[in-house]
């Protein structure tokens, strides 16, 4: 069996996460990796349906994203998880439950700054916060707590698609999980 290992990528809504994600599973599958992305939207809709936007909600639905990810990984799978999670304890419960069972663990962050998301505005977050219409946005108007240490720093707004995920490759290729 194929090492597996969980590769979180977090960031503001519409830094490129997702992107990033799809475009390092293509590559991954061509190879013949067992790969599976976690979209937090679809997530949201089949395995937290009801969570809110609440710290505590959010906290739970990045836990339950934890455990998935985890039991994929334990098993060969590479997850590749393209989730906010805003907050660094909930960030380090989940790679605290990875460590417990011996599973690679690997946080990207995508550092792409707000004003480049803003712009971005890939579902149209930014301009419904802008227009009152939307509140709790994280990193407007709800709090993101960057990670001080992760394993990989992408700044996508500096590069392609291709460069960022090329990068994250190259992280999991020298820890030897490719």
């Amino acid at each position: 069996m194929k090492t597996g290992a969980t590769v979180w990528l977090t960031g503001l809504p519409s830094a490129g996460k997702t992107t990033i994600a799809h475009e390092l599973a293509g590559r991954l599958r061509e190879e013949g990796h067992r790969v599976e992305v976690l979209d937090g939207d679809e997530i949201r809709e089949f395995i937290s349906a009801g969570l809110g936007f609440s710290r505590e909600d959010r906290h739970t639905n990045v836990q339950r994203i934890g455990f998935v990810a985890e039991l994929l990984a334990r098993n060969g799978v590479l997850a590749l998880v393209p989730v906010i999670a805003p907050y660094t304890d909930s960030r380090d419960a989940v790679r605290k439950r990875h460590e417990e069972h011996g599973t690679a663990y690997v946080e990207v962050h995508v550092a792409t700054p707000v004003e480049v998301c803003s712009v971005r505005d890939v579902k149209g977050l930014y301009a419904k916060q802008a227009a009152g219409e939307l509140t709790g946005l994280t990193g407007v108007d709800d709090p993101y707590e960057e990670p001080e240490s992760p394993d990989l720093r992408i700044e996508s707004q500096n590069q392609t698609v291709q460069e960022s995920a090329a990068s994250v490759y190259v992280l999991l290729s020298e820890r030897g999980l490719l």
